[in-house]
């Protein structure tokens, strides 16, 4: 058993500033407990801005990730009692001087996500919304698709999974139906394909990438959270579409190398290996 600091924003926004050294903070709210503090000293070790932060008297939000021998992970979370930010305590600061909103659906939080949009639009920010779960948009479909269809989310991450849940009693539920589905409301729409990579959009552009690593997955906890990292990195740079893909691949396939969503120095040098063989923009904090 492992003990990690984690969450799927978290996991996104720590490997933007560890690995590919964007500039990142966090908006949220973590118990005074042990667990508050392990996350605290883990996201601070690892550059990401905890000013916006809120250390609240209680439990940290948890989850137990468990692995079988081939990789795959099963996600129990335990969210009731946990602290967590509320949409009345959101300010104009805690967005002002940033360019990206990053999300991860969630219906427990629901009124401080469209609290956040609304916050983020005004100041001019893009919006990334993953889909957390195939669970959770099977469960609250009919709030997620109203979410989608308001026009305020820029970029959708969604796995399989998630897809196919979202476009049920649709006509054709293949990946590429679905990325042209939520092409037709985000800028941006990338549905991840586990070991056949993904399928990105943008306007009537469409790409497909394999995976990078696959074949080494130890545990694919975090490789969603990952990839979608890389994918911003490549937006932030100007790359194109297929290139931020590309990113995302060697990002993605950089987590799944060892136990937990966090990436190990070794595996950020196997990524920027990876990257150099596709000719990809190296960050600079990789020396």
């Amino acid at each position: 058993m492992k003990t990690m600091a984690g969450g799927s924003v978290a996991n996104t926004i720590r490997g933007l500033s560890a690995g590919f050294g964007v500039s990142c903070g966090i908006i949220g709210a973590c118990g005074d407990d042990e667990q508050g503090k392990l996350f605290v000293s883990n996201m601070n070790f690892n550059g990401v801005n905890l000013s916006r932060l809120r250390m609240k008297q209680g439990h940290t939000a948890q989850c137990v990730c468990m692995v079988d021998e081939l990789g795959n992970r099963t996600m129990r979370p335990c969210l009731s009692s946990a602290v967590k930010v509320q949409a009345d305590e959101l300010t104009e600061e805690d967005f002002k001087g940033s360019k990206w909103l990053v999300l991860r659906y969630a219906i427990f939080n629901l009124e401080v996500i469209q609290a956040a949009i609304r916050t983020a639009k005004q100041e001019g920010l893009f919006v990334s919304l993953d889909l957390a779960s195939f669970e959770m948009v099977r469960n609250f479909r009919s709030p997620l698709l109203q979410l989608l269809e308001s026009g305020d989310i820029d970029l959708c991450f969604a796995n399989e999974d998630e897809a196919m849940a979202l476009l049920r009693g649709e006509q054709t539920t293949d990946p590429e139906a679905a990325a042209e589905f939520f092409a037709k409301h985000c800028n941006w729409a990338v549905v991840t394909l586990g070991a056949d990579g993904c399928i990105a959009r943008h306007g009537k552009e469409i790409v497909r990438v394999p995976a990078i690593g696959e074949a080494n997955a130890t545990d694919a906890t975090g490789a969603g959270d990952l990839f979608a990292g890389g994918f911003l990195y490549g937006l932030i740079k100007g790359l194109s579409l297929e290139e931020c893909c590309q990113v995302g691949a060697c990002s993605g396939g950089s987590v799944i190398r060892s136990l937990g969503g966090e990436v190990t120095p070794e595996n950020w040098q196997w990524m920027y290996k990876q990257m150099q063989i596709k000719d990809l923009p190296l960050p600079d904090i990789r020396n």
